[in-house]
Formats: C-alpha cells, sequence, structure tokens
C-alpha cells in the first residue's frame, strides 16, 4: 500500500472505543490531521488536548454526520455495537443510512469501514449487521475498504477476573481444542490508518487476522503464563446458553447463539480462509497481559 507524502485530513468515528483510538493516534503520529467524530463535547475532550479537531454527530443524524465528513481526505466508519438488537435490525439499518446519504453528500477521499469475519455468511446472526453495512455502502461512489477483523482477542477481558480469582473460564467458543482466527484491536487499528493513507479504485476488503488461530485451550494457557497461577477453560453446554442470557438481560438472545454457532461450526470464516487473510503481528500474550495489568 503507497502511502501519500503530504498531510491530509481524516474524520475518524468511533474513536473513543478501542481500535477507533488506535486509528486516530497512528494518522496523528503520521503527521495528518484528525477530526474526532463524537456524540458530545465532553468526549472529544482528551482528543483536542492530542490535537484532533472535534465534530460532533450522531450516527443516525445524516446531517450531522455530513458536516464531520465534509472536506475529508478518508472518513474511518466504525459502527457503535448492538449486542441486543431488535428482530430485522432496524437500528442498524436506520445508521447505514444516515452514513450513507452522509457519505454520497459529503464525498470524503475514500471511506474505511470496520466490518467483520463472516460478513458474507448468508445465515442470518448477529454479524449480519455488518453485511447490511457493507450492501449498502459498498454502491458509495469513491473507493471504499472493508475491513474484515477476526474475533477481538480483547474479548477476553471478561475473563480475566474468574481467571485471577478461580482458575476457571467459562469459553462459549467450543470444541476448546479448536482453533479460532482472533486478532488484536491494536493490529486492527494500524491496518486501517494504513488504509486509509493508501490509494485504491472501487470495492476493497482486507480480511485480517492474528499471527496465528488460538483454542479457547490456549487462552488458558496463556492466562496461566500471565498471572503465574493454573487456569483452565470450561466449555458451557450450549443447551444453557439461552436462559443464560435472558438472565443476562438478553430480551432475544437467538442473534448472539447464532453467532457463536458460527464460529463453532465454521461457516462464520474468512471468504478468503486462513490462506487469504492478513497476519497481524500482536500475539494473545501481549494482549491478555494488557488486560491482567487493569485489573
Amino acid at each position: 500500500m503507497k502511502a501519500h507524502a503530504k498531510s491530509q485530513t481524516f474524520a475518524v468515528t468511533g474513536i473513543t472505543g478501542q481500535v477507533g483510538g488506535v486509528v486516530a493516534r497512528a494518522l496523528l503520529a503520521a503527521g495528518h490531521a484528525v477530526r474526532a467524530v463524537v456524540r458530545s463535547a465532553e468526549k472529544g475532550i482528551a482528543w483536542t488536548k492530542q490535537g484532533c479537531q472535534v465534530a460532533l454527530a450522531e450516527m443516525n443524524d445524516a446531517k450531522t454526520l455530513e458536516a464531520s465528513f465534509a472536506g475529508a481526505d478518508g472518513a474511518f466508519i466504525l459502527l457503535p455495537p448492538n449486542f441486543a438488537p431488535a428482530k430485522g435490525f432496524p437500528e442498524v439499518k436506520a445508521i447505514v443510512a444516515a452514513l450513507n446519504k452522509a457519505l454520497a453528500a459529503a464525498h470524503p477521499g475514500r471511506i474505511v469501514c470496520l466490518s467483520t469475519i463472516g460478513a458474507q455468511a448468508s445465515q442470518s446472526n448477529l454479524l449480519t449487521q455488518l453485511q447490511i453495512m457493507e450492501q449498502t455502502l459498498e454502491q458509495l461512489p469513491m473507493p471504499v475498504a472493508f475491513l474484515r477483523a477476526a474475533w477481538f482477542m480483547e474479548n477476553a477481558a471478561w475473563d480475566v477476573e474468574p481467571a485471577m480469582k478461580t482458575g476457571v473460564v467459562q469459553s462459549f467458543l467450543q470444541p476448546l481444542d479448536k482453533p479460532f482466527p482472533m486478532v488484536a484491536t491494536a493490529d486492527i487499528g494500524r491496518v486501517a490508518a494504513e488504509l486509509l493513507q493508501a490509494r485504491w479504485t472501487g470495492r476493497k476488503v482486507v480480511e485480517l487476522e492474528g499471527p496465528r488461530r488460538v483454542t479457547p485451550n490456549d487462552i488458558a494457557a496463556t492466562f496461566s503464563n500471565v498471572l503465574g497461577r493454573g487456569v483452565k477453560m470450561e466449555a458451557v453446554p450450549r443447551a444453557s446458553w439461552k436462559a443464560l442470557f435472558k438472565a443476562q438481560g438478553l430480551a432475544d438472545p437467538l442473534p448472539r447463539i447464532q453467532m457463536l454457532d458460527g464460529f463453532n461450526e465454521g461457516w462464520i470464516e474468512f471468504e478468503g480462509g486462513e490462506a487469504g487473510s492478513l497476519k497481524g503481528t500482536v500475539p494473545l500474550k501481549t494482549v491478555l497481559g494488557q488486560l491482567a495489568a487493569r485489573q
């Protein structure tokens, strides 16, 4: 990917999250101007201190989004996560419609969207929200890249406390010796920033995972190494998932269950498979070490 030499302006949504933050810091480090697209002035304070412009916008408001993207050489799009979508995904459809209208009107030079492994899957699941985004935004007239990232290594943040306290971590990814595609948010943000600074035409898909695939048992062994205590992984019986997720407050657990089935059964996979994906450099041990240090 050939980078532009001159300083440019990039609008970054999702900047207060892990991936968006990495994107913004990488662009700032490369000497570019960054416009932080945030919901409130308060959320923009930390980024103003780092030298960013701040633009206020709601992700379902085309007018404020258009103003945020106007005059930008590129835009990074990150959909707000919705783990409990209503049937038919109306929430993401409203956001994507607003984004499509705003981007078409503002016409930034290029767009990089954070998508997901399995965005092409025909079976409906929680990740279908990203497929909806891809199918809409790929029609835009400017170059659009979809960065399809694997399962986030940082999802193990939920496992740090039980690993420390009990030495037992529960896994919905099964079987426990199956290698799953995972990636660190640091790699996702770095690659997204590189894409924003690159040239291409039309629609582009980049599928990204970590240096090697990870089994749930690998996660337990790595926790053991990082924490200096024995940690083992236990599979959560699938028959218990629906009741468990409902008890956690999910009104409709089906999309989440379908997503987990997709990973476990292998139909949530990269279009190019493991051989066709770009490999990141950040290993699982680095991520788990960082997560443990925060506790």
